[in-house]
């Protein structure tokens, strides 16, 4: 059974940084793509980043382009999401999600086939 689980979640403060683990099992990481989504309370779930099968390629939402990188090691079966100048809209339950298909979207969550648990962020000011 595929299983994701995040990690690195807490408490930062305006401008820091958190770094976020997703640790995959039962599954083969270069066959699925990776994204990290985020949801805020009483908002729905949004895309934040997505990472090719190899890790060429990596897409991002606005508004957390030149401030977030996503990465993975395939041979650890592990992406990561490198939070950097973060700020209050930040927080957020971070949600790790793969996909085996083609088929969908990257930015959308019916793109993807398997989810973590989540990890909160709570970002300060």
């Amino acid at each position: 059974q595929v299983q994701l689980v995040e990690s690195g979640g807490g408490l930062a403060q305006a401008g820091g940084s958190l770094r976020l683990s997703c640790a995959a099992s039962g599954l083969t990481p270069n066959n699925y793509r990776m994204a990290w989504f985020r949801q805020a309370p009483g908002k729905e779930r949004e895309f934040v980043a997505h990472i090719s099968n190899a890790g060429v390629t990596r897409i991002y939402a606005d508004a957390v382009k030149g401030r977030f990188t996503i990465s993975r090691d395939n041979s650890k079966a592990t992406v990561w999401l490198q939070m950097n100048n973060l700020n209050a809209d930040d927080t957020a339950v971070y949600y790790c999600a793969a996909t085996s298909r083609y088929s969908g979207t990257y930015s959308s969550t019916g793109g993807y086939d398997f989810w973590g648990q989540g990890t909160r962020v709570t970002v300060s000011s």
